[in-house]
């Protein structure tokens, strides 16, 4: 079952497996029951059986509430040495955003957070968000769509807009492709990193400028402050309270809501 397992949120027809295994329907039904026991039981996902005509079996990624605890520890381990501090309570992060590792993990929590909203898109804005987002697109069998601070002439005819980021409000710019998105789809929105939530919001509104709906939005860490954030609905795995450059520490805690329900 190596290829219904490495190809996550894949429908497959069940005379897929049948045909290439040379099995009867009820033994593979069997060996789904059994796989799907495994994966439960080790936190790593589901099989899920869709009855009926355009039905089917497929995986879908996932991952326990021990590993998740887990992994809030280990990035706050590696987060809390304040040689990471660059200024300005800003943290160096790169190491931890494209670490494979890491990055799957997060995938997982967003994966079997966002799953069941219908997503056509994942999207991301360059550049540290990329491995994260990528991890998720792949995990949820969609199409990785990444936002560009400016606009490349490889990528054809672009939509620019200019926003609003960070907490001094500065104006920037992003630019999206106009072949990378099709009206009247949804989008998950993942990032690496939010403060205000500017970037958030502006990747919102630029794919609401093709009546793109955005579902869901992830973020490995957001910062508590400002507490007021340009977007809502929003799901964080660690919280930053705040960065004493003075006594050179750092005050960092797992969002605790990502466990339920």
């Amino acid at each position: 079952m190596d290829e219904l397992l490495q190809n996550p949120c894949r429908l497959y027809e069940s005379r897929h497996f049948c045909e290439k295994y040379g099995i009867a329907k009820s033994s593979l039904s069997e060996d789904i029951k059994l796989i799907n026991e495994i994966l439960q039981e080790n936190g790593s996902g589901r099989i899920e059986s869709i009855q009926g005509a355009g039905g089917g079996i497929r995986y879908i990624p996932g991952i326990s509430d021990e590993r998740i605890h887990a992994l809030q520890n280990e990035l706050i381990e590696a987060l809390s040495d304040t040689t990471r501090m660059l200024g300005g309570k800003y943290l160096y992060t790169s190491d931890i955003m494209f670490n494979g590792h890491f990055a799957a993990d997060i995938a997982r929590i967003f994966t079997q957070k966002f799953y069941s909203l219908g997503a056509d898109y994942v999207v991301t804005v360059e550049t540290k968000g990329i491995g994260i987002a990528a991890q998720t697109a792949y995990m949820l069998g969609l199409p990785l769509v990444v936002i560009r601070r400016e606009a490349k002439y490889s990528e054809g005819s672009t939509v620019s807009i200019n926003y609003f980021s960070g907490t001094n409000e500065r104006i920037q710019k992003m630019s999206i492709a106009k072949r990378a998105v099709e009206p009247g789809h949804k989008a998950i929105i993942i990032d690496d990193f939010m403060r205000g939530g500017g970037s958030l919001k502006g990747i919102r509104d630029i794919l609401g400028e093709f009546d793109v709906e955005t579902v869901g939005i992830g973020v490995a860490i957001e910062s508590r402050i400002p507490e007021k954030k340009k977007v809502k609905d929003y799901t964080s795995v660690l919280i930053i309270d705040d960065i004493d450059e003075e006594d050179r520490v750092i005050y960092i805690r797992p969002n605790e809501t990502i466990t339920e329900e």
